[in-house]
């Protein structure tokens, strides 16, 4: 309630205004359509507006009405007066109920029901008022005070439908493990219809003061929960975002159709969650878990809350194994382990979603669980990423959460939550999870589109002043458990979209600072022909080479420090005709180590391939061979290699140290493929 709002209502305390009267307003204003516009109409002088109120309303109104028109509070006037009304009530003693029916109630019935009433809550004043309402089919619903008590047929039939879809279901899981007969169905039908009797069930409610653009603002419910599930007479879900002194701001999860001001809702007890099962694993999902691949429902074993609490420190184990890209340039000076959060951001085509798909695709027979959450994207984009997870045999283990450009901002707002629920299922039971959130731009603006929606002060670049624990409450989530608590962990490959590679935007800055650091890819480099296009100055890894193999840490050696060098001196050099023979030198091994780090999409290296590689680069054993020969000389010595050092890929992969011997060995291998 603002200040005004609170004026108006002491001004109607101050003149002990009856509720007769405030019922007569209310008639008078709903019986003539127009008034209301008329009364706040800013063109209408206030002598005209006072001569059409002191016609029409009761005397002690009158000033009332007149001040609300001024102030251009029309509009909000049936709520002032129902906060009113609410005063009033408090203030008597009594409680005042609605009872909706289809038929009337007798006499008698009307009788036990203020004797319920009136002895449930305590209250010897009881104000009912009776309202015809087809749309429950049958029986009545009792709405006293937040309570209410609901025994219509509408709700009795919708609880049918849900037990028999649920039996439906458990039945055709039956029947794929023994053949099911069509009288397992009808002895179920028979069985619901015969224990079909609606029982009188309490629950908190509340009724919608106003409605638009998926908000609905409710008043009632004065001990629902932020984040908590609510629920609308039409049977759409929403989910608790603003807690105020008389009212809570929800966001609608599906279409208000079918919902109006005074439409009830009520409280579900449960917070916002996914279910979650195994059956997860191959299939494209919405924001809420619901499948839209056209591939059947998915059997729910438990129900985890898409907003959880982050481990604590003391449950955690360093992050000290590697979670291979399968990419040279990443595994080799970005290195990402187990539990880490690495931030992949650039502009927009730069190849970001390339790198978490290769990501991915490398986990292919590494016991790791994938799920791509797709934030704000086209369903188009979205399809082509499916089909190339598909492709590549990597969907048997992923799981693809879509909350689509056209989908409401609250279906982009949660699917990251969703979508880290499904990790962290995974998680309890000691799994190795990769989730890739592409991308936290569009999660952002989903956010500020719905906080301003909800009226909540904009800050800096319009966003709320808590978009930095949007993420942060997010990310934190992604940790390596120790072995008391699972031993599973989740690692967070989340995507910034920058403009014009502005890092020091507000949301790449918030990102960058949660995060456990950064992949940054340059558009200059991308349209140069170097995929991945990382920038290696700006690109950092906090975890280093404590996410690496002993081997991997050895065969790069110094690659970042000499492709630096290069950088450095190609500048310098570019205007240069005479080089001596170590800036040659120099200059021919930065080409070299650039061109191998090239990588085509969707082609990521094995383990002991990229350590083969990189060392037999660091130790200039590609020297003399030409820059455009190198792609086809490198696969050439790869199959070499396969075929007559197997022992030494079999050494590199079980223990992934690089000894001296094992050097030797490759190096007499790679001057065996020259000669």
């Amino acid at each position: 309630m603002n200040e005004k709002e609170k004026e108006l209502i002491n001004d109607l305390c101050r003149l002990e205004v009856s509720k007769t009267d405030v019922e007569d307003t209310r008639r008078i204003l709903a019986s003539c359509g127009d008034l209301a516009e008329t009364l706040g109409n800013p063109l209408v002088t206030n002598d005209e507006k006072r001569i059409v109120i002191e016609r029409l309303f009761p005397e002690n109104m009158r000033k009332f009405v007149l001040a609300t028109a001024r102030s251009g509070m029309i509009g909000q006037i049936d709520e002032i007066l129902d906060q009113y009304i609410d005063i009033l009530i408090e203030k008597e003693g009594s409680i005042r109920a609605v009872v909706r029916y289809v038929t009337p109630l007798t006499e008698s019935q009307q009788a036990d029901l203020r004797k319920f009433i009136t002895e449930k809550f305590n209250k010897d004043d009881v104000s009912i008022e009776y309202r015809r309402d087809p749309d429950i089919i049958g029986g009545f619903i009792l709405n006293a005070g937040d309570v209410e008590y609901d025994r219509s047929y509408r709700t009795g039939l919708r609880a049918m439908k849900e037990t028999l879809h649920s039996k439906a279901a458990r039945l055709s899981e039956g029947a794929k493990a023994e053949k099911s007969t069509s009288g397992d169905v009808i002895s179920v039908l028979r069985s619901e219809i015969r224990d079909f009797d609606v029982k009188s069930g309490a629950s908190e409610t509340g009724f919608i003061t106003a409605l638009g653009d998926g908000i609905a603002r409710v008043r009632g419910m004065n001990s629902v929960m932020y984040g908590e599930l609510v629920e609308f007479e039409t049977g759409i879900r929403g989910i608790v975002q603003n807690l105020e002194e008389r009212s809570v701001g929800v966001v609608l999860l599906g279409d208000d159709y079918g919902l109006t001001e005074g439409s009830s809702v009520s409280r579900t007890g449960k917070r916002a969650g996914v279910g979650v099962s195994d059956a997860l694993l191959g299939r494209v999902v919405d924001a809420l878990g619901a499948p839209i691949d056209g591939m059947g429902t998915i059997a729910a074993e438990d129900y985890f809350p898409i907003e959880r609490e982050a481990p604590g420190v003391i449950e955690r184990k360093p992050v000290n194994v590697p979670l291979q890209t399968g990419i040279l340039a990443i595994d080799s000076m970005f290195p990402i382990g187990r539990g880490q959060r690495e931030l992949i951001i650039g502009d927009r085509q730069t190849g970001k979603t390339s790198i978490a798909l290769d990501t991915i695709i490398n986990q292919k027979d590494k016991d790791v669980i994938c799920i791509y959450v797709a934030i704000g994207q086209k369903s188009s984009t979205v399809a082509q990423v499916v089909n190339t997870l598909r492709k590549y045999g990597a969907m048997d283990y992923s799981v693809v959460v879509c909350a689509s450009a056209s989908d409401p901002a609250p279906f982009q707002y949660i699917a990251p939550y969703s979508g880290t629920a499904m990790a962290e299922y995974f998680m309890s039971k000691g799994r190795d999870v990769l989730i890739v959130y592409d991308d936290l731009s569009k999660h952002a603006v989903a956010y500020r589109a719905m906080s301003l929606l909800l009226h909540r002060p904009p800050g800096r670049e319009a966003y709320p002043g808590d978009v930095f624990y949007l993420h942060s409450r997010l990310l934190e989530r992604s940790s390596r458990l120790d072995d008391e608590h699972g031993g599973g962990s989740l690692t967070a490959l989340p995507i910034i979209e920058t403009l014009a590679g502005d890092i020091s935007a507000y949301i790449p800055t918030n990102v960058i600072s949660i995060t456990d650091g950064q992949i940054f890819l340059e558009s200059e480099l991308f349209n140069s022909g170097l995929r991945p296009a990382v920038n290696y100055g700006l690109s950092v890894s906090r975890v280093g080479g404590a996410a690496q193999t002993k081997a991997m840490k050895k065969a790069a050696g110094n690659l970042r420090i000499d492709l630096a060098q290069f950088k450095e001196m190609e500048i310098f050099t570019q205007f240069s005709s005479e080089l001596d023979q170590s800036t040659t030198e120099l200059l021919e091994h930065g080409h070299m180590l650039t061109e191998l780090l090239k990588q085509p999409l969707y082609n990521p290296l094995p383990h002991y391939e990229q350590v083969i590689l990189l060392y037999a680069a660091q130790h200039d054993l590609f020297r003399g061979i030409p820059i455009n020969e190198l792609r086809d000389y490198r696969a050439d010595l790869m199959n070499y290699i396969r075929t007559y050092g197997q022992d030494i890929i079999e050494e590199i992969e079980s223990n992934k140290v690089l000894t001296d011997d094992l050097a030797d060995r490759i190096e007499r291998i790679v001057t065996a493929f020259e000669e």
